[in-house]
């Protein structure tokens, strides 16, 4: 199963390797695929929710469940 998120505020590369950093670092075995231009992020390899978007949060972004 993979989570995703809308990231209105993720507006470039470094702005994804930020929310890839916090989201792996917060949840271990975490995957994280961003698309910049669609502002989604999918997270596979967990189903916590809750830890996610608090590494998201967390990273200064917001993310909104797609």
């Amino acid at each position: 199963m993979a989570l995703q998120y809308q990231v209105p505020d993720m507006t470039c590369g470094h702005c994804v390797k930020t929310i890839t950093g916090a989201v792996t670092t917060a949840v271990p075995g975490a995957s994280v695929q961003a698309d910049v231009a669609s502002h989604l992020v999918t997270v596979s390899g967990t189903d916590d929710r809750a830890s996610v978007e608090s590494a998201i949060r967390d990273a200064g972004y917001t993310p909104n469940p797609a």
